[in-house]
């Protein structure tokens, strides 16, 4: 894996426990708003939104980079749409960071030829 593609996979992840964040605390202001008279939905809308574009916009690198299949590329998209996604795809985008270093590591070493 190249620096350009682990710089698009690491911002991804990076992006993404936020956004989920945002989503749950969005959620949470929406009920509020409809059940008191607290309204934090116009700010929390905003952040969530500006965390959601970004998502997009390095879920979009990280498929360009990475050559994901598209199967790999909506399950990522999927995840960022849902209220807890986003921490299974930091999760996983982790685990496929970590498997990039071991292969690199094992190609260098000699032990592989991958």
């Amino acid at each position: 894996m190249d620096i350009k593609t682990a710089s698009a996979l690491r911002r991804l992840r990076l992006v993404s426990a936020p956004e989920a964040i945002s989503f749950l605390i969005l959620l949470v202001c929406s009920v509020l708003k409809r059940t008191t008279d607290f309204n934090a939905v116009p700010v929390m809308g905003a952040v969530h939104g500006v965390l959601f574009v970004l998502y997009v916009i390095f879920w979009a690198d990280a498929w360009n980079r990475a050559k994901w299949s598209l199967r790999t590329a909506a399950l990522y998209f999927v995840l960022s749409v849902l209220p807890t996604g986003g921490f299974f795809a930091e999760r996983m985008l982790k685990r496929e960071a970590e498997d990039a270093v071991i292969a690199s590591r094992a190609r260098n070493e000699g032990i592989v030829n991958a």
